[in-house]
């Protein structure tokens, strides 16, 4: 029970660890982002936010206000989380005007960020190592598997990444893998259901009010 206990916490962890993932990216030159080799550059950011938690703080208590401005500054860039949104959302986005998209892409990261803040206080001597990469430099999609080891047993965190053209070129991440689960589907599931019943205007009142109800808490 101690070991499933633990394993749940440490996945909890990785993917808080993943929400703020890109915390070092902002001292990237874009030459450099843009060639960078999606696995060298999990590998390398994954390093550098698990020292940046260790050494503020208030980050590791859980402040939401310095974890948000983390995220918008530093994580933000590194996703692309209108995909993210949006496979999560179905079909329904396509239907939603572009003040609903924004709303729920608002509402989306907020849940995000409240829902795992609290894992940061797991971070202590937890180090990431990178499976090797298999793909090509062609591919527009790739995957990066992951490993977090620390207490207990090693917890699989796995990217999705893109390849983005033009300005701010380099690799985004879309999706992510904790303990088997794609956290995009996981939220599609949940959506879906609020959708069917409600509508887009209901998810979005739905995913506010539940973030209302985790800042109180």
């Amino acid at each position: 029970m101690n070991q499933i206990l633990q394993r749940r916490s440490l996945g909890r962890f990785a993917l808080a660890g993943a929400l703020l993932f890109s915390a070092a990216a902002v001292f990237v030159s874009p030459a450099r982002a843009a060639d960078e080799a999606p696995d060298a550059l999990v590998k390398r950011i994954s390093g550098d936010v698990l020292d940046t938690i260790r050494a503020d703080k208030s980050i590791k208590a859980g402040d939401i206000n310095k974890i948000m401005v983390l995220v918008d500054t530093k994580v933000m860039p590194n996703l692309n989380f209108q995909r993210m949104t949006a496979s999560a959302v179905g079909p329904a986005w396509r239907q939603a005007t572009p003040e609903q998209q924004k709303r729920l892409q608002d509402e989306f990261k907020i849940l995000l960020v409240r829902t795992y803040a609290g894992a940061l206080d797991q971070v202590t001597d937890q180090t990431v190592t990178v499976r090797p990469f298999r793909g090509s430099a062609d591919e527009k999609e790739v995957l990066v598997r992951t490993e977090i080891k620390g207490n207990g047993d090693p917890v699989q965190l796995d990217y999705r990444l893109e390849k983005t053209p033009g300005e701010g070129a380099g690799w985004k991440i879309y999706n992510l893998n904790v303990l088997g689960v794609w956290l995009v589907d996981t939220y599609r599931t949940q959506f879906s259901q609020e959708i069917n019943t409600k509508g887009i205007d209901g998810l979005i009142a739905t995913l506010a009010a539940r973030n209302k109800g985790n800042a109180k808490g």
